[in-house]
């Protein structure tokens, strides 16, 4: 095991433990890439919470998690914004990379409410991420 995996090895084994299907760990340049596939979004986000606590705010860039929900998951909610798109990120936090957009207006699937601040959705496009709960309505 090399010294990525043994850092985050409760996340891998969080992965492992949820079935995370189709799991892929690789390590490239020392960063650490993990991929796969959730059943929930709330297995997602524990994902994510675990690697926030090893390494928080993402500080030491030496992961790459790219877990996403299984299809057929989740329910609607509307974009809320005054006029502009929302922004979906990576992970749960400004510092996230923008990984798509979700317009004014649009319905989107809501995966799971990571917490009050972060919802995981995915847009009409597919982007799965993580957008600010108040900018979303629940239908």
């Amino acid at each position: 095991m090399s010294a990525l995996q043994d850092k985050y090895k409760e996340l891998l084994d969080a992965a492992t433990a949820a079935d995370v299907s189709n799991l892929n760990v690789s390590e490239v340049n020392n960063v650490l890439h993990v991929s796969g596939e959730a059943a929930s979004g709330e297995t997602k986000d524990k994902l994510w919470d675990i690697y926030n606590k090893i390494d928080p705010d993402y500080r030491t860039g030496d992961l790459i998690l790219d877990v996403n929900v299984a299809a057929g998951a989740g329910t609607k909610a509307t974009v809320t914004t005054d006029s502009t798109n929302l922004n979906i990120r990576k992970g749960p936090g400004t510092d996230q990379p923008i990984v798509g957009k979700a317009a004014h207006g649009a319905t989107v699937t809501l995966l799971s409410k990571a917490n009050d601040q972060w919802w995981l959705i995915k847009n009409e496009n597919g982007d799965e991420g993580y957008a600010y709960a108040q900018y979303l309505s629940p239908q």
